[in-house]
C-alpha cells in the first residue's frame, strides 16, 4: 500500500479551484490574521455568530443532485429513525439526512454546507451513548452508513484499509481467514461502524491488552468542515509529525468526517482461555481485579457483571451460563504463547480464590469462550429486553477504587430509588453503570439525570474520568467544567475552531455553552470542590 500523504490532497480538480487556501496550515500572514486564535479579544468559547434561516428545501434540492438516487432522506417519517442514538433519553427530528457513498460526495456535501453557512453532523450506525450523532439544532446529518467498502488488504504490513461505513465485526472476518484480527471490539461491534469507533475512540472488552481504536489507527483520509480533503498519519506506526491523527480520534465528530481509515491488524495468538469466576458480592469480584492486577498479569480482558446482568442474560440466552445466585461474575480472558497463559491460568485462578471466588471455570476450546463471551457482549441488549427504559452512563476509576466505587454506586442506587445493573471493563476501570426506570414515572428523567450525575461525581472524586469510551456528546457536556478548568476547555475550543472555524462541524457538542448549560457557573460555585468531596 502506498504511503499516504501527511498534505491535503483534494481529490478533484473541483475541490482544489473551489479551496485554492484550504488547508490545516496557518494563515501566510498570521500577524495581520483576525481569526479568533490570533484575536486577543475573541473568545475561544463564545457562541458563534447568529446565522440567516436556511432554506431547507433549496438545500435538500442541491444535495440531490450531488448524491445517486434515495441518497436523501427528507420525509418526515423516514427521519425519525435519525432523531436519537442510543441514548434515547433525548430526541431531536433532524431537518435533513443524506447518504454519500465516497470521499468526493462527502466533500462535495461540507463544501455546500460551508457555502451556505448549513451545520452539519457526522453519523455512523447510531449506536453511540452520549447523544453525539444527533441534530439537537437544525443540521444535515451526514450519515455514512452506505460507505461500506474494504479499499485494500495489506497483510505483508498488516493493514487494512476500509470506509467508515463498515462494521467493525466485519474487519476481522476479512482477514481471519490470513490468521489476523483487529483488536477493538466494543460490544456493539456487530452493529457499530469503524468511522463511529474512531469518532468515539471507542474501546471494548480487550482494551485491557490491547488499547483502544486511537492505538489501532495508523492513517485517515479526512474531509475537513470546508470540504478540503486531507490525509492525517501516514501509514506507519510511528512518525515524527505533529499527531494530527491523534487529534482527531476521539473528537466526536467535530473536526471533519473521516472517509478512509487505515487499521493495524493483529496475528491470532497460538493460545487463548477463559476464566469465569462467580463471587458473594460486587466488592470481591472488583478486589480479584485488583489482585490479578498486582500478580503482574496482563489479561486481553477482565470483564464484571452483577446479578441484574447475570438474571437479564440468562434469560436472554435461554440458558443458565453463569451462576444464577452469584452476586457478581468476572470474566478474565488470558492469551499468548502456550506456557504464558498456563502460568497466567494458575496465578489467575489462585488471585480469584483468595478474593472469594466460590467456583472458577475454565474455557480452553473457541465455542466454550465465545458462549461465555455471548453473555457478556449481549448484557446490554439482555437488559435492555427486560427494562426498555434504561440509562448507560460511562465514567473510568483507578483499578484500585473499584471496590470502594462499587459500594458507593449501590448506595447511591438505593438513595435515588433506582436500581443499577453494573457491567464494565474492570481491567481498565471503565464502569457502564445502567439506571434502569420506567419512562411512564412522572418527573423519573431528572432523577435518573441526577444519579448519572452522581455517579460521575464519584467516578471524578476517585481520580477518575467522566468518559472512557462513550464519549461526551451532548449527555455530559455540562459536567466537562468538573475535570477541565476554564483555561482548559478554551484550549480545546482552539483546536477545534483551527479545523472548523465557521463551528459547522457537530455544534453544540462536547464543550459547555450559555445555551446549554446556563447553571453550569451555578452549580460549580454552590457545590464543594470536588477535591473536598468525601466519597469514601
Amino acid at each position: 500500500m502506498p504511503v499516504p500523504a501527511v498534505t491535503p490532497a483534494p481529490s478533484t480538480q473541483e475541490s482544489i479551484e473551489t479551496d485554492p487556501a484550504a488547508s490545516l496550515a496557518p494563515s501566510p500572514s498570521p500577524a495581520t490574521a483576525t481569526s479568533p486564535i490570533n484575536s486577543p479579544s475573541a473568545s475561544p468559547t463564545s457562541a458563534p455568530a447568529p446565522r440567516s434561516p436556511i432554506d431547507w428545501a433549496a438545500i435538500e434540492c442541491r444535495c440531490r443532485a450531488i448524491l445517486p438516487a434515495r441518497g436523501v432522506v427528507a420525509a418526515r417519517q423516514e427521519l425519525l429513525a435519525y432523531d436519537c442514538d442510543g441514548l434515547t433519553l433525548h430526541r431531536w427530528e433532524p431537518p435533513l439526512v443524506v447518504l454519500p457513498e465516497t470521499t468526493d460526495q462527502v466533500a462535495a456535501l461540507l463544501r455546500l454546507c460551508h457555502h451556505e453557512g448549513v451545520p452539519f453532523v457526522a453519523r455512523g450506525s447510531g449506536t453511540g451513548l452520549s447523544g453525539g450523532a444527533v441534530a439537537e439544532t437544525p443540521a444535515m446529518v451526514i450519515a455514512t452508513t452506505r460507505m461500506r467498502q474494504v479499499l485494500e488488504i495489506d497483510l505483508p504490513n498488516r493493514r487494512i484499509t476500509v470506509q467508515p461505513g463498515v462494521i467493525n465485526s466485519w474487519v476481522t472476518r476479512a482477514v481471519a481467514g490470513d490468521g489476523f484480527y483487529y483488536a477493538p471490539d466494543p460490544s456493539s461491534q456487530v452493529v457499530c461502524s469503524i468511522g463511529g469507533n474512531v469518532a468515539e475512540n471507542s474501546g471494548g472488552v480487550h482494551c485491557l491488552k490491547y488499547g483502544v481504536t486511537s492505538n489501532h489507527v495508523l492513517a485517515m483520509e479526512v474531509v475537513l468542515p470546508d470540504g478540503t480533503i486531507t490525509t492525517l498519519g501516514s501509514g506507519l506506526a510511528e512518525t515524527p509529525e505533529l499527531d494530527l491523527r491523534g487529534v482527531f480520534i476521539g473528537s466526536e465528530g467535530t473536526l471533519g468526517i473521516a472517509t478512509a481509515i487505515t487499521l493495524r491488524l493483529l496475528r491470532a495468538p497460538a493460545s487463548v482461555a477463559v476464566l469465569l469466576a462467580d463471587f458473594t458480592s460486587m466488592e470481591a469480584a472488583a478486589e480479584a481485579v485488583r489482585g490479578i492486577t498486582v500478580a503482574g498479569i496482563l489479561p486481553a480482558g477482565m470483564e464484571m457483571m452483577d446479578r441484574l446482568c447475570i438474571e437479564a442474560v440468562n434469560d436472554y440466552l435461554g440458558a443458565q451460563e453463569y451462576p444464577a445466585d452469584a452476586a457478581a461474575v468476572l470474566l478474565v480472558e488470558l492469551d499468548g504463547q502456550q506456557e504464558e497463559v498456563a502460568v497466567a491460568l494458575e496465578l489467575a485462578t489462585e488471585r480469584c480464590r483468595q478474593a472469594g471466588a466460590r467456583t472458577v471455570r475454565l474455557a480452553r476450546e473457541a465455542d466454550d469462550r465465545a458462549r461465555l463471551w455471548q453473555g457478556r457482549k449481549s448484557a446490554i441488549s439482555a437488559l435492555g429486553r427486560r427494562f426498555p427504559s434504561y440509562y448507560l452512563q460511562d465514567g473510568v476509576v483507578p483499578r484500585t477504587a473499584l471496590p470502594e466505587v462499587m459500594r458507593a454506586i449501590g448506595e447511591l442506587s438505593e438513595r435515588y430509588g433506582l436500581p443499577v445493573a453494573n457491567v464494565f471493563h474492570a481491567g481498565d476501570g471503565n464502569l457502564h453503570p445502567l439506571i434502569l426506570y420506567r419512562s411512564d414515572e412522572p418527573g423519573v428523567g431528572e432523577r435518573v439525570q441526577a444519579l448519572a450525575a452522581e455517579i460521575l461525581r464519584l467516578c471524578i472524586a476517585a481520580g477518575g474520568s467522566i468518559s472512557g469510551e462513550h464519549g461526551v456528546g451532548n449527555d455530559k457536556r455540562c459536567y466537562m467544567d468538573w475535570m477541565f478548568a476554564p483555561d482548559d476547555l478554551a484550549t480545546m475550543q482552539l483546536v477545534r475552531q483551527a479545523f472548523d472555524p465557521e463551528g459547522l462541524a457537530n455544534p453544540g457538542k462536547v464543550f459547555p455553552t450559555p445555551k446549554s448549560c446556563g447553571e453550569s457557573a451555578r452549580r460549580r460555585s454552590e457545590e464543594p470542590a470536588l477535591a473536598a468531596v468525601e466519597v469514601f
